[in-house]
C-alpha cells in the first residue's frame, strides 16, 4: 500500500482515505478511496498509479472506468483502488458503505 499512498500524493489526490479489509471480505486486504479535482486529474492519478504498480512488479492490476475518467477502480489483487471525482465520490459513499469516516466528516479534537 506504500507504493499507492506515495504515488496519490506525488499526483496531488484529494481526501484520500485506507480501509482496512482484512477479515471484512475476501475481496482485497485493503481498500483506497481518493478523489481527483477533474476527468483529467483523475485519469492522471489512475495512469501514474497503474505505471508505479507496473514499475513495482504488480503489472496485473485490472482496470475500470479509465475512458469516462469519473469512478476508475484500480483492482491491483489485494489492494482495491477507487479514484473518483468529488461529485461522484459523494453520490456513491463508499466509506459510508466500509463504515469508514471521510476526511472532513471527523470532529475536530
Amino acid at each position: 500500500m506504500g507504493i499507492a499512498r506515495r504515488c496519490l500524493e506525488d499526483m496531488k489526490a484529494e481526501d484520500t482515505v485506507e480501509i482496512d479489509l482484512a477479515g471484512k471480505t475476501s475481496i482485497a486486504d485493503a481498500m483506497i478511496i481518493t478523489s481527483g479535482r477533474s476527468h483529467r486529474h483523475v485519469g492522471s492519478i489512475a495512469d501514474k498509479l497503474l505505471q508505479e504498480l507496473k514499475a513495482a512488479g504488480h503489472g496485473n492490476a485490472r482496470v475500470e472506468g479509465l475512458p469516462a475518467c469519473d469512478w476508475v477502480l484500480i483492482d491491483a489483487g489485494d489492494l482495491l483502488v477507487h479514484i473518483f471525482r468529488p461529485e461522484v465520490r459523494h453520490f456513491y459513499n463508499l466509506e459510508k458503505m466500509w463504515g469508514a469516516d471521510r476526511p472532513g466528516d471527523r470532529l475536530a479534537g
